[in-house]
């Protein structure tokens, strides 16, 4: 004679394994789902999702199309004392950069004229950020600009339109370090040498002197 317990056991072990057996109906069906799909993407039917190429993050150089005065032949590095150079900051950072560059450039016996941001350009309110670290000079500040530059890693070198031989340092985003002082690697007897790929600053059309808006509009003026 069969028990009320062993009926509802009997009952409880059918429904478990009604529920096992739709589980495992699920998993075959998902993993013939999955054979399929990977036999089209290996036949070529259909196009993986997966297969697309490669790219690396395009770097950007504001300076790549800006051509680098060559030194003129035989010129030697400036004595530092005679390099008068402009500290701006231009990276963007509220850090003391202008102030902490001239205190070593006085320590390594440069002349430092004048500190502070760079110049407001677009009339946002706010000093103007630049990406690398650039010398500016004109054609009479080779030899300066390059005697400067040994101290920094790789700035950018631009030739602007000014007449005399001063230099103005725009301290950018990319500003680290000095280069160690037994590492610059000039002497005072040994000629400067220029920079691959440099061009005869004869042949270079000189960056405008930067011009606030307000005092171009003041120009304008002035000229009409």
């Amino acid at each position: 004679m069969t028990t009320q317990p062993d009926q509802a056991r009997s009952v409880r072990r059918r429904r478990m394994h009604e529920r096992q057996a739709v589980v495992f109906g699920l998993l075959i069906a998902a993993l013939a789902v999955t054979g399929l799909g990977a036999l089209a993407v290996y036949t070529g039917a259909i196009e993986s999702p997966f297969d697309r190429p490669f790219t690396a993050p395009q770097e950007t150089n504001p300076l790549a199309d800006v051509p680098v005065a060559c030194v003129p032949d035989g010129a030697l590095p400036v004595p530092s004392g005679d390099v008068h150079v402009t500290v701006l900051n231009a990276s963007g950072t509220s850090e003391p950069l202008a102030g902490l560059n001239e205190d070593v450039l006085v320590e390594r016996g440069f002349a430092v004229d004048a500190i502070g941001n760079a110049p407001d350009l677009d009339g946002d309110g706010r000093a103007d950020v630049m990406e690398r670290t650039q010398i500016h000079f004109g054609a009479a500040g080779i030899p300066a600009a390059y005697t400067l530059a040994a101290h920094y890693a790789e700035p950018g070198l631009v030739l602007d339109a000014r007449e005399d031989a001063t230099v103005t340092l725009y301290i950018g985003e990319d500003f680290e370090d000095f280069v160690d002082p037994e590492l610059v690697g000039i002497a005072a007897d040994v000629p400067l040498e220029s920079r691959e790929g440099c061009v005869p600053a004869a042949e270079i059309t000189p960056r405008p002197l930067p011009v606030a808006p307000a005092e171009a509009g003041e120009e304008a003026a002035a000229q009409g």
